[in-house]
C-alpha cells in the first residue's frame, strides 16, 4: 500500500482572540492557549495546550506532540511550529511540553546551561552531580492528565519532535510505543548505530535537510541523489552519516526491511521507504532528505516547506489496532 504517496504529493504541491490559561490543578482549561504544570518525582513540570474551538468533548479527539529542541521551550514552539494552525484546522489537541534545564556537555566537549531532552544514550552527556530527569515518565503523566482533561482518542495519540526533540521522539517510538500510533523525527534521531526493543512496532518518519549540518554549523548541500549511497554506507562523517545510523536502527529496532525503495523528486525531496519484515502493509519506515532544509523545523517561512502540514498528512493515516 503506497501510504507515502500522500506525503509525496504534498511536498509536489510546494515549490475572536482566547484568553490564555494558566493551571496548576489540571482540571479546566479554555479554547486556544492553555498552560499546565504538572509535578513529576518533585519537580514542576510545564506543558501547553492549544484547545482548537471545534474540539467538542462529546468526540474522541487525536492528540499531536510536539518536542522542541535544545535551548527551546514549549511556548517556542507551541508559537513558531505551526502545529496549532493545523490543529484549529484539523480538530487536533496539540501538545507542547518543555524539556528541563541541565548542565551538559556537548558533543563538541563544551559546557552548557541549556533546556534539554533526556534522550540518552546520546553523544552529548550531563555534567558530574547533574540528575537527569525522567522525561518518559513525564510524557505519560501528560497523557494521563490529558485523559482526565479530554475526550482523547488514544488510539490516535502522536509525537513529533526536532532536533534534540527528534532524538527524543526516537527514544518515546521505542519507550512509549505503547501509546503513541506513530512518531516524526526531525532533524536529530538516534545517536548510535545499536538496537532497542520497543513496546510494539510502529511506523516512523525520519526527515532531515541536506544542508542540516547542527545548530550554527555549515557545510556543503548533500548532493539529493546520494540517498541511496548515504543509507548503505556506514561511517560517513558528521551529517553524511546520520542517515545510516538512523536506518540501521530503525531496521534492526522495528523489524524493517532493509530492501528499501527511493522516490521523489530530487529538486524537492528523496524519500526512502522501509517496508515491515512483516509484511504489514500498516507498518513502514521512511527517510525524506529535503532539498535547501538547513536546521530548522520548517514552517513555510524559514523554508517553503510546512512540516506541520505534511507531518499530519502522514500520521493521521496511522492508529494504535
Amino acid at each position: 500500500m503506497k501510504r507515502w504517496a500522500i506525503f509525496l504529493a504534498a511536498l509536489m504541491v510546494l515549490a475572536s482572540c482566547k484568553k490564555d490559561n494558566n493551571n496548576t490543578d489540571n482540571t479546566d482549561f479554555v479554547t486556544g492557549k492553555n498552560r499546565f504544570i504538572t509535578n513529576v518525582d518533585g519537580y514542576n513540570r510545564e506543558y501547553y495546550v492549544h484547545v482548537p474551538a471545534s474540539y467538542n468533548k462529546n468526540a474522541a479527539t487525536p492528540v499531536v506532540f510536539m518536542l522542541h529542541g535544545t535551548s527551546g521551550d514549549g511556548d517556542k514552539f507551541y508559537n513558531d511550529s505551526g502545529w496549532k494552525e493545523v490543529g484549529d484546522a484539523e480538530n487536533i489537541l496539540t501538545v507542547f511540553p518543555s524539556s528541563w534545564q541541565h548542565c551538559i556537555i556537548d558533543e563538541d566537549g563544551q559546557q552548557k546551561n541549556t533546556t534539554k531532552w533526556n534522550s540518552q544514550p546520546s553523544e552529548w552527556s550531563y555534567c558530574q552531580g547533574e540528575i537527569p530527569k525522567d522525561d518518559i515518565k513525564f510524557l505519560r503523566t501528560v497523557i494521563d492528565n490529558l485523559n482526565s482533561m479530554f475526550n482523547v482518542d488514544n488510539k490516535r495519540i502522536y509525537l513529533v519532535g526536532f532536533s534534540n526533540g527528534g532524538q527524543m521522539a526516537a527514544k518515546c517510538a521505542v519507550e512509549l510505543s505503547d501509546k503513541l500510533a506513530a512518531v516524526v523525527e526531525s532533524a536529530g534521531s538516534f545517536s548510535f548505530d545499536t538496537t532497542f526493543i520497543p513496546k510494539r512496532r510502529l511506523s516512523v518518519l525520519f526527515q532531515r535537510g541536506n544542508e542540516d549540518y547542527g545548530p550554527g554549523n555549515d557545510g556543503p548541500a548533500i548532493p539529493m541523489d546520494t540517498l541511496n549511497y548515504l543509507l548503505t554506507t556506514p561511517d560517513l562523517p558528521y551529517a553524511f552519516g546520520k542517515f545510516y545510523i538512523a536506518a540501521s536502527t530503525h531496521q534492526k529496532t522495528f523489524g524493517f526491511s532493509n530492501n528499501f525503495t527511493i522516490s521523489g523528486d530530487t529538486s524537492v525531496v528523496a524519500l526512502a521507504t522501509f517496508p515491515s519484515v512483516e509484511n504489514n502493509p500498516d507498518l513502514f519506515f521512511q527517510i525524506a532528505l529535503v532539498k535547501g532544509l538547513k536546521h530548522a523545523y520548517p514552517n513555510g517561512t524559514l523554508h517553503p516547506l510546512h512540516a506541520a502540514e505534511l507531518n499530519w498528512q502522514w500520521l493521521k493515516q496511522f492508529s494504535i489496532p
